[in-house]
């Protein structure tokens, strides 16, 4: 059941691009943070079942470098943590900090298909331009730097990643504080 964050009828403008970035930035450090913590969790798993001593000889040899378990247990968890606070509260830690939400047109929240629309339109982007960045060269930050910008700067708006998910980031008015007396 989605929550409803205010009238339909209600509207809130849209997030600027500044503090879309500023919360991008605070998000950051913390899905470090996050990605840290299952990183070791993964590691501890991955150890006992392998064993300390033949995981500790794979280590040494090179082996779990790009290991595809893991890429994927980071990939899920961080879907996890930022589709949890998506459909609960509209707003990860970094955004309640710079007031912003992500929000349905109709003021409700968005669903977890359309939070993982979103960070799938996301992670893709990303995707593509660090490849390009590997197979081609720097070069390649000419045409990649508009792609990561067309992915969250709105444009009318909405960024790309609001238009595949068909939901807007908003910018929150400031709560009125009560009067003294």
């Amino acid at each position: 059941m989605p929550r409803r964050f205010h009238d339909a009828e209600e509207l809130l403008p849209p997030a600027t691009a500044l503090k879309r970035a500023l919360a991008i930035v605070y998000d950051g450090l913390i899905c470090i943070a996050v990605l840290l913590v299952a990183t070791w969790v993964y590691t501890m798993i991955a150890g006992w079942i392998t064993g300390w001593d033949r995981y500790e000889q794979m280590a040494e040899a090179g082996q779990l470098s790009g290991d595809p378990g893991l890429t994927f247990v980071l990939f899920l968890v961080l879907y996890l943590f930022f589709a949890y606070f998506w459909t609960r509260i509209g707003q990860t830690l970094g955004m309640q900090v710079w007031r912003v939400r992500i929000e349905n047109l109709d003021g409700t929240s968005v669903s977890w298909t359309q939070a993982l629309l979103r960070y799938g339109t996301a992670a893709a982007a990303i995707f593509l331009t660090m490849l390009a960045g590997y197979y081609v060269g720097a070069v390649t930050l000419l045409l990649t730097v508009p792609l990561v910008v067309a992915l969250f700067y709105p444009i009318n708006g909405l960024s790309l990643t609001d238009r595949a998910s068909n939901s807007v980031v908003v910018a929150l008015p400031k709560e009125k504080k009560a009067g003294k007396g």
